[in-house]
């Protein structure tokens, strides 16, 4: 799979050079996203610009993706996201909120959360 990926200091913003995500495609998707070697340490914003749509274990993908950067302690957006694909996300799963509709947007959502997290641990 392509992805357009531009490195910031605590960013990495990957975009899918496709259309469509579906079943095809997702579990690939999930792995080469997950395992891009310059998210290691990084805040990740997922530009979805060119995705059209995405079927059901397309938008499972996408959370997969998300989830697992909080679950290693960073942060996540989604952006360039049409409306359809917008209310299928909202409607798979209620605790994504970092909906961004602009990409500026999307890094100051985790760049806030980014310093949050280090607020919390100077306080420790």
């Amino acid at each position: 799979m392509e992805f357009k990926i531009d490195t910031k200091e605590k960013i990495l913003i990957v975009q899918p050079q496709i259309t469509t995500l579906d079943a095809n495609l997702s579990a690939r998707f999930t792995k080469e996203v997950s395992e891009l070697p310059d998210l290691e340490g990084r805040n990740l914003i997922l530009d979805m610009a060119l995705v059209e749509k995405a079927d059901d274990t397309g938008l499972k993908a996408i959370l997969t993706v998300y989830h697992q950067q909080y679950d290693g302690g960073m942060s996540c957006a989604l952006t360039g996201l049409n409306s359809t694909l917008t209310n299928a996300i909202k409607a798979a799963d209620e605790t994504v909120y970092n909906l961004a509709p602009t990409m500026l947007e999307a890094v100051d959502l985790v760049m806030m959360e980014d310093y949050e997290r280090e607020l919390m641990q100077d306080e420790e």
